[in-house]
C-alpha cells in the first residue's frame, strides 16, 4: 500500500519542480490521487493491530523496551495519518481558481506543489520515530533467542539508515539527495527480511513461550 502510494501514485503524478504539469496531473486524475491517499490511510490503521502483535511479542524480552517502542511507533503513525492533509491541498485549492479577486491559477499550483513537498518532510519527520522503533526492536530482536540474531541486525541497521535519511533530509538537504536511495537499501532489507520470516517460518514458540514464564 505505501509502495502503490508513493512510487504508483505521487510517483506518476509529480512532476518534479514543475507545479503546472503536477497540477494538471492531479487534476487529470483526481481519483487517482485520491486512491493514493487512501491506500496510505489504510496502511496506517493496519499499523496499529501490527503494533500491538510487536509489543506483544517481545515484552518477554524486556517490557519497558517494548512499550517505548510501541511508543514511538503509535508517534509515528499519527504523524503520518496526520501528514495526508497536505496531499488534500492540490485537490481543495483547485475550487478557488476561479473566484474573482481570488489566487492566480499559477500561484495556487505553487501552493499546491508546496504542500507536496511539505507532505516529503512529514514523512521524513514520521521515520524518525520509526528509526528509534527500529533500533529498539532491533534489539529486542537480537536478545530474544525466539527470533534469529542477523534479523534484530538488520532491524536495527534499516533504522539508523531512516534516522540519517530524515535527519539529513532536515539538516543538510543537498547532502540527503546524494544519500538518497541508497541510504534506505538497509531498511528495505531489513524490514523485507523481518517480514518474510514472520509469514514464512514464524516465532520459536516453545522458546517464547519459555520466556513468557520466566
Amino acid at each position: 500500500l505505501g509502495m502503490f502510494g508513493e512510487l504508483f501514485v505521487r510517483g506518476s503524478l509529480v512532476a518534479g519542480g514543475d507545479p503546472g504539469t503536477t497540477a494538471s496531473h492531479i487534476a487529470a486524475d483526481g481519483l487517482l490521487w485520491r486512491a493514493g491517499m487512501a491506500a496510505d490511510l489504510l496502511m496506517q490503521v493496519m499499523d496499529v493491530p501490527t503494533i500491538i502483535i510487536f509489543y506483544l511479542l517481545l515484552r518477554p524480552v524486556d517490557h519497558a523496551l517494548a512499550l517505548m517502542s510501541t511508543a514511538f511507533n503509535l508517534v509515528q503513525t499519527a504523524v503520518l495519518a496526520l501528514n495526508k492533509l497536505a496531499l488534500m491541498t492540490p485537490l481543495l485549492v483547485a475550487g478557488y481558481v476561479s473566484h474573482p479577486g481570488g489566487f492566480t491559477a499559477e500561484q495556487l499550483n505553487s501552493l499546491s506543489y508546496l504542500a507536496i513537498q511539505l507532505h516529503s518532510y512529514g514523512f521524513a519527520i514520521g521515520l524518525i520515530f520509526f528509526g528509534f522503533t527500529c533500533l529498539i526492536r532491533g534489539y529486542l530482536l537480537y536478545r530474544s533467542s525466539y527470533f534469529p540474531a542477523p534479523l534484530g541486525i538488520l532491524l536495527a541497521l534499516a533504522g539508523a539508515s531512516y534516522l540519517i535519511n530524515s535527519f539529513a533530509l532536515i539538516v543538510a538537504p543537498k547532502l540527503a539527495q546524494g544519500l538518497f536511495p541508497f541510504i534506505l537499501m538497509p531498511a528495505f532489507v531489513g524490514e523485507l527480511s523481518l517480514a518474510l520470516w514472520l509469514l514464512i517460518k514464524g516465532v520459536n514458540l516453545p522458546k517464547w513461550q519459555q520466556k513468557v514464564a520466566a
